[in-house]
């Protein structure tokens, strides 16, 4: 008896919110949530979540290190809505009210392996300096109400930000099923887990 054919397929991630620089705040803690299209539905894992509270290291490089686990995996039909990982910074201001410090997002890697990436991070901005002062005067900054913003393309025009910081980002990306499908995402022998060198 022939064995069915798969009508999905399957992306699994795993990984870590590895490490930040802010060079200009320090105790800051990061979010993250994934969005995806219709097709896509999450099987197995943590859609989002919350670090906790790090401060800067030691050393001249003076990084914030989260090393906050990721493991999701999602089935699909279709790579139309292939997922990306939004990620918000926290921290507190002078005041002790805790603002954004950055937003940032990412698509997952399309091949499977390892791989690393580094996201700048940006925040939004008041529009006349009266808001600005009135916004740092009462501690509420410009923030999105929902992050999920940052992975889509309308009404961002409209937005200004400035670059602030950076987020590195580990990913262990394993697909199955796809190539049965028809989709290719890379050569044959790189449809497995790569090496311990990171790209």
């Amino acid at each position: 008896m022939a064995a069915a054919s798969p009508s999905v397929f399957l992306l699994m991630v795993n990984g870590q919110v590895e490490s930040a620089q802010f060079p200009e705040y320090d105790d800051l803690y990061c979010k993250y949530c994934f969005v995806y299209g219709q097709d896509w539905a999450p099987t197995a894992g943590l859609e989002e979540g919350i670090s906790q509270i790090t401060s800067k290291s030691q050393d001249v490089r003076r990084v914030l290190v989260w090393n906050f686990p990721i493991d999701v995996t999602f089935k699909s039909t279709n790579p139309y809505g292939w997922p990306q990982i939004v990620l918000s910074v926290y921290g507190p201001d002078v005041f002790g009210n805790d603002v954004v410090r950055g937003y940032g997002a990412v698509h997952v890697p399309f091949s499977p392996g390892r791989h690393k990436r580094t996201i700048p991070m940006f925040v939004p901005e008041s529009t006349s300096k009266l808001q600005k002062f009135t916004s740092w005067f009462m501690g509420r900054r410009p923030e999105y109400t929902d992050p999920k913003v940052v992975a889509q393309g309308e009404g961002r025009e409209v937005t200004r930000v400035r670059s602030q910081g950076f987020v590195t980002l580990l990913f262990n990306v394993v697909t199955k099923d796809m190539r049965k499908l028809g989709y290719d995402t890379g050569p044959v022998d790189t449809q497995g887990l790569q090496g311990p060198s990171l790209p």
